[in-house]
């Protein structure tokens, strides 16, 4: 075999064990899933896993890096720079990215057991989260201190209150959709944020 070949054979069981590890990670969490399991249910042995990545921990990393990769591609207006977006197309983006998690049921998953798990100081995934949060909740505030300077946010609104409620409610919706996938989280998400400004989003 070539080594374009053998580089081929490697990308390609790289990725099958992010994919995997992605699935189990969302369906049994983190601390309850080995190393082993994952590279069981790939098809090829504990030491040849660990070829690719040493550590359950770099395995994660992995996974997270992957699933931010994904999202910042799968962006139907291009988007990348999302802490950089105006207010209105900021809160819009939050509602596009609500309807397309609604086709991506193992990522949610994911996210909404990790977010869970990582509430432990001592969990691989704890740094990941708080930054996510912290960075999310910075980007929400900034978006809506603009809506306001602008007088587009209705009386009494406080953007740090707006954007915690916007982040609780995006989660919540998470769950409930996990729950029910009759739940209409862009719909719920677009509808809460048409309550904090003085003209409703454009768009379906």
């Amino acid at each position: 075999m070539t080594v374009d070949g053998r580089a081929t054979r490697g990308d390609a069981t790289r990725q099958a064990v992010l994919d995997t590890a992605l699935d189990m990670f969302a369906k049994q969490g983190y601390r309850a899933t080995s190393v082993r399991d994952i590279a069981a249910r790939c098809g090829i042995t504990h030491p040849g896993l660990l070829y690719h990545f040493p550590t359950k921990e770099a395995l994660l990393k992995a996974v997270l890096e992957r699933r931010d990769e994904v999202d910042r591609a799968e962006a139907d207006d291009g988007v990348v720079d999302f802490a950089n977006l105006d207010g209105r197309a900021l809160l819009a983006h939050l509602v596009a990215s609500a309807a397309k998690n609604a086709t991506k049921r193992g990522i949610v998953e994911l996210f909404a057991n990790l977010s869970v798990e990582a509430t432990a100081p001592d969990h691989p995934a704890h740094q990941y989260f708080v930054e996510r949060y912290a960075s999310l909740r910075a980007t929400l505030i900034r978006g809506l201190d603009a809506l306001a300077s602008a007088g587009v946010l209705r009386p009494g609104v406080v953007p740090a209150t707006a954007a915690a409620h916007l982040i609780a409610l995006m989660d919540g919706l998470q769950i409930q959709w996990l729950l029910d996938a009759r739940t209409d989280m862009a719909g719920s998400l677009r509808s809460y944020i048409d309550t904090v400004l003085t003209e409703p989003l454009a768009g379906p």
